[in-house]
């Protein structure tokens, strides 16, 4: 696997995982995953939350550099930055169906074969 990561790069890695262990989060991920940009208004909708909560959620995401915006208008408009934090989240999905598969192999592994 070649040189063990620094420890900034570890500081910073458990970070992105802490901002991503949240639910409302990780539904702001896979909306954005189906939609290239989305208003706050549009995430709040997907993710059945008020805009006000998930505008806190985007600006904890937008300062870890998960999200980034684009203003049109007068409506800003968030996009994941890249297709890092979805494969995260993707890849704690597929963690989970190992928790739950009890022996049997899980759904992802079917998908792959």
């Amino acid at each position: 696997m070649g040189d063990p990561p620094s420890s900034e790069h570890v500081d910073l890695a458990v970070e992105v995982l802490r901002i991503l262990a949240d639910t409302t989060r990780v539904r702001i991920v896979l909306a954005l995953r189906d939609a290239p940009e989305l208003s706050v208004s549009a995430l709040a909708e997907l993710v059945d939350k008020k805009p006000s909560g998930v505008s806190q959620h985007l600006a904890r995401m937008r300062m870890a550099r998960i999200v980034s915006t684009r203003q049109q208008g007068t409506s800003v408009l968030y996009r994941l930055t890249d297709e890092h934090a979805l494969a995260v989240v993707l890849e704690a999905f597929k963690q989970a169906e190992h928790a739950v598969a009890n022996g049997q192999l899980p759904p992802h592994h079917h998908a792959a074969g």
